[in-house]
C-alpha cells in the first residue's frame, strides 16, 4: 500500500498545473458553500436573538393558560429566590420578570387603550436595551412610581415628560385599579405598533396598582447558549410548579419559525444549485485530467500492470487532490467567516429603512457554528469522490492497444 501512495502523490505533483486547477475548483467551492451557508444561518440566528429579545425569551414561564387568555387570574407566584434559582440554571443569560396588563390611559379629553407593562427595571434594560430608546426625561428606578410612555402614545395624548396621566383599568379578580401618575420619561420605538402603545412602570409599582403582591404574569429566559435550549427547558420544568408552564419561542412565534423555513427552503435551492455548479466544475477536471493519460494508462496496462491496480492508484490521486482542496478551502474560511462574523455586512439604502422600521440593526452577520465547515466539507469532499468514478469506469473499458495510438 506504501508504493501506491507513493507513487499516487508522484503522479499528482508530475503535472503541477494540473493539480493546482483541480484542488483550486475544489477550494473555491467549499469557500463559496461555506460563506454562503454561514451567512444564511448567522442572519437566522441573528433574527431569532434580535426578536425573542425583544419580548418573549427564548423560554417563557408563565401560568397555565396564560399565553391564550392573557388575563391576570392566570399570574403565578415569583419571589426573588425563585428568580436566582432560574438564573443560575446552566446556559441561562437571564431571567426577566414581567407584570402585563391593558389599561386606559387618559389626559384632559384623550383616552387611548395601553398595553401596560411592569419591568424590573435593571434586567429589562439588559435584555431589551430599553435605557438606550430614552428621548426624554430620565430612566425608571425601582421605587418610582411613575411611568415611561412611549413616544408615539405621548404625541397621541398630547403630553411630555412631568406631566400626569390617569390610568384606568381592572386589577386581579376585577378590582378596579385606577391612578394618577407622573410621566417620568418617553421612549422610542422603531415599530409603530410598539410606539404608539407602550407603557412601562415598576414591578413594584404594578403590583400595588393592580392588587398582585408578589403575583407576576411572566418570566422571560434569555440563554447565553441557544443551542442548549432542550436542556435549559428541561432544568426549568424541574423548578417550575405544576400551577405554571414553559413555552419555547418557536411555539410563542410561529410566524416567525414559518418565514425562516421559507427562506430556508429558498437557500437550500440556491446551495442545490450551486453544488451541481461545484459537481460538473470538479467533473470536467476530472475528465481533463483522464483524456490527457489516456495513452499513458493503455502502455502501462500493455506492459503487465493490473487494471485494478491502476485504478487504486488513481482512486487515491483523486482522494488526494480532494483533500488538499477541502483542507485548504475550510482553513482558508475560518478567517474569512470569523471578520465577517465580527465585522458584520451591513445594508444600506431600502434595506436599511426595512430593517430599522422593524427594530433590528441592518446587518447580516455570518455564523462561525463548526457545524457549517464540517458539513460543507463533507459535502463537496463527497462530491469529489463521486467524480473519481469516471476515471474509474474509463480504466476498466480502456482497450491498451487503441489507447496507444492517440
Amino acid at each position: 500500500m506504501k508504493l501506491y501512495l507513493k507513487l499516487a502523490w508522484r503522479n499528482i505533483w508530475r503535472n503541477k498545473r494540473r493539480t493546482i486547477i483541480a484542488a483550486s475548483s475544489i477550494f473555491f467551492a467549499i469557500l463559496l458553500a461555506i460563506f454562503t451557508r454561514s451567512l444564511q444561518h448567522g442572519s437566522y440566528d441573528y433574527m431569532i436573538d434580535s426578536a425573542v429579545r425583544l419580548y418573549t425569551g427564548y423560554l417563557q414561564i408563565h401560568g397555565k393558560g396564560y399565553w391564550e387568555e392573557r388575563t391576570l387570574e392566570k399570574s403565578i407566584e415569583a419571589n426573588e429566590e425563585f428568580i436566582n434559582k432560574i438564573e443560575k440554571t446552566k446556559f441561562v443569560e437571564i431571567a426577566v420578570p414581567r407584570l402585563e396588563n391593558f389599561m386606559l390611559i387618559s389626559s384632559n379629553n384623550i383616552t387611548k387603550v395601553a398595553s401596560v407593562i411592569g419591568i424590573d427595571p435593571e434586567k429589562e434594560n439588559q435584555m431589551t436595551r430599553l435605557k438606550e430608546k430614552l428621548v426624554a426625561g430620565r430612566y425608571l428606578n425601582d421605587y418610582d412610581e411613575g411611568i415611561l410612555i412611549s413616544e408615539g402614545l405621548a404625541r397621541l395624548l398630547n403630553v411630555q415628560t412631568g406631566d400626569s396621566v390617569i390610568l384606568y383599568g381592572q386589577g386581579i379578580y376585577g378590582i378596579t385599579a385606577a391612578v394618577i401618575s407622573p410621566i417620568i420619561g418617553i421612549v422610542k420605538f422603531a415599530l409603530p405598533d410598539l410606539n404608539n402603545s407602550f407603557v412601562y412602570l415598576p414591578i413594584r409599582f404594578g403590583q400595588n396598582l393592580f392588587s398582585m403582591e408578589n403575583k407576576i404574569t411572566t418570566i422571560s429566559v434569555m440563554l447565553n447558549n441557544p443551542k442548549k435550549i432542550d436542556e435549559v427547558e428541561i432544568e426549568l420544568k424541574k423548578l417550575a410548579n405544576n400551577e405554571s408552564e414553559i413555552m419555547r419561542w418557536e411555539d410563542m412565534m410561529p410566524e416567525l419559525v414559518q418565514g425562516i423555513q421559507l427562506d430556508s427552503v429558498s437557500g437550500m435551492i440556491m446551495l442545490l444549485i450551486l453544488y451541481l455548479v461545484i459537481a460538473f466544475g470538479i467533473l470536467g477536471t476530472v475528465m481533463m485530467m483522464t483524456a490527457e493519460r489516456t495513452k499513458e494508462f493503455g502502455i502501462l496496462i500493455s506492459i503487465g500492470v493490473k487494471k485494478s491496480k491502476l485504478i487504486l492508484i488513481t482512486t487515491i490521486e483523486s482522494v488526494s487532490i480532494a483533500l488538499i482542496g477541502g483542507l485548504l478551502g475550510v482553513l482558508f474560511s475560518i478567517p474569512v467567516v470569523y471578520y465577517f462574523h465580527n465585522n458584520p455586512i451591513r445594508f444600506t439604502g431600502e434595506l436599511e429603512e426595512i430593517s430599522l422600521k422593524f427594530g433590528v440593526e441592518p446587518i447580516l452577520p455570518l455564523s462561525i457554528d463548526p457545524g457549517i465547515f464540517v458539513a460543507q466539507a463533507f459535502i463537496v469532499f463527497f462530491i469529489a469522490l463521486l467524480s473519481s468514478i469516471y476515471p474509474l469506469n474509463f480504466i476498466r473499458k480502456l482497450k491498451p492497444v487503441e489507447a496507444m495510438r492517440l
